[in-house]
């Protein structure tokens, strides 16, 4: 299988350096996020093009190959081809027809194509021959130049054909790795999920920084999002989770700040953190989720209170996005069942919280706070690669057995995203009586205490990560019962 990846446009109006260095990039990634599907892969860049290629023919690894590049950033559009040498116009025709034919059965259609280089011939001769031929020797319905039913699609660049089978639109953005690093604060919540996306996109490698408020279930809960958002998005690179223990800071503002001061308190204490964790990292920027007056703490005049305390720069890609838009966009990126599903934690509650903070009477109440406890949470802040993010939950729990033979007595459970067991459904052979559930693992939590206390389970996702998390968390809660598939040696 061969795919042409197109840039995004704006990669192609850099300087020529530039445009070199982000091309190269571009390479790079695709090649890191492919490998796992085949080890052979090849990827080739031009100018503008790269090509993509693979000995693999199985519907399966195509279907894969095309998520991954979908959702790599840097692509604006993925074409599926066959690539022959440059024939001439008859030559042309027969390879159209060898694949559109059948196609074009009763549809209007119209000829595009594309060409670079030096030629003899303009792009609207082939379209017109080819065009004509087709509406000849097919039982097409006609030549519809606005608005066709079927597009012939095809390209030549320099010396070589190719004929179009399949267009995807990319994601667009930069490739990762030629931009700076920005830490996201993220909190499990449908704005800074998207918000972090968001960066991702743009080719900004992001790491993650969250701040325990209470319980083990919500810093799961938002481990699991940034990991999706991790293996989805930009596994081409390594980056890193970090929790900050806010419990301590949380009591010490609730004990000494007025209450309508509470709220931004909170948020100018985070700012400081995520502050120190920046200049811990090297990094000149933090990211934030909030959009201008969706709640009391997040009006101009308080924003810009929060900010004053920290030397990192600020981004806040939803500060005019309404919260639907944000929704809606969550939805398209895959996490808005994770946090819908998100266990809420109130931090502070103001009974009036300001909505215009004035720096004095903000100074007036963080003198009252022993920023000793603020120091203390910083201090105590843990850093892990983003691959590692169980082993909090293992610390206190059973170790998680990992099981590779299947018996009649388990139950599998695929924790999968529900478009991740679509594209490549679990197949279990050769053992009988082995019952699979797909249970999403962002409903894990909440239905695995509804099935059988006497069953065996066995938890599984692609890369063991997600399996393991849950695994961890599930076994510290008190279920004995449950255990990590490891699909290499599955029947």
């Amino acid at each position: 299988m061969l795919f042409l990846i197109k840039l995004f446009p704006e990669i192609t109006i850099k300087s020529r350096p530039v445009r070199r260095r982000f091309n190269r990039q571009l390479r790079k990634n695709i090649k890191s996020v492919l490998r796992a599907i085949d080890p052979a892969i090849q990827v080739r860049g031009e100018w503008d093009v790269i090509e993509v290629e693979s000995e693999l023919d199985a519907e399966t690894e195509r279907a894969l190959m095309l998520e991954r590049l979908t959702c790599t950033p840097g692509i604006s559009s993925i074409i599926e081809v066959d690539k022959h040498p440059l024939p001439d116009f008859e030559g042309m025709l027969d390879l159209a027809l060898t694949h559109y034919k059948d196609l074009l059965q009763g549809k209007t259609f119209a000829v595009r194509c594309k060409r670079t280089g030096r030629h003899a011939f303009q792009s609207v001769d082939v379209e017109r021959f080819v065009g004509a031929r087709l509406n000849q020797q097919t039982e097409a319905a006609g030549v519809r130049l606005v608005n066709p039913q079927v597009t012939v699609a095809l390209e030549i660049r320099q010396d070589n054909f190719f004929v179009v089978r399949a267009q995807h639109t990319g994601l667009g953005g930069y490739p990762l790795g030629c931009q700076d690093n920005i830490v996201s604060l993220i909190s499990g919540g449908f704005d800074s999920a998207v918000s972090s996306y968001l960066c991702i996109r743009r080719g900004i490698q992001t790491h993650y920084c969250f701040f325990k408020l209470g319980g083990k279930a919500h810093e799961l809960a938002v481990k699991e999002v940034a990991l999706y958002l991790w293996m989805k998005y930009h596994t081409s690179h390594r980056v890193k989770f970090i929790s900050v223990p806010f419990e301590g800071v949380v009591e010490e503002i609730l004990n000494k700040v007025d209450n309508s001061q509470m709220g931004v308190v909170l948020k100018r204490m985070m700012m400081r953190a995520a502050d120190s964790v920046a200049r811990q990292l090297n990094i000149k920027a933090v990211v934030t989720g909030e959009s201008v007056a969706q709640v009391s703490s997040q009006t101009l005049a308080n924003l810009a209170v929060i900010d004053s305390v920290a030397d990192s720069l600020v981004l806040r890609p939803l500060s005019t996005t309404d919260k639907q838009e944000i929704i809606d966009m969550a939805r398209e990126i895959g996490t808005e069942e994770f946090s819908r599903n998100i266990p809420e934690y109130c931090a502070v509650i103001s009974n009036k919280p300001t909505t215009k903070a004035k720096p004095e009477r903000i100074a007036a109440e963080e003198a009252k706070f022993d920023f000793a406890v603020l120091d203390a949470a910083i201090e105590s802040a843990s850093y892990q690669l983003i691959t590692e993010v169980s082993e909090d939950f293992a610390e206190s729990a059973v170790e998680v057995r990992v099981v590779n033979q299947i018996e009649d007595k388990h139950t599998i459970i695929d924790i999968r995203h529900p478009a991740e067991q679509g594209l490549k459904p679990l197949q279990i052979n050769g053992v009988a009586g082995v019952e699979v559930l797909e249970i999403p693992f962002y409903a894990l939590r909440t239905r695995f205490s509804e099935l059988n206390p006497d069953g065996h389970f066995l938890l599984y996702c692609d890369r063991g990560m997600m399996s393991r998390l849950h695994a961890a968390h599930l076994r510290d809660e008190g279920f004995e019962n449950v255990a990590v598939l490891e699909f290499k040696d599955l029947p």
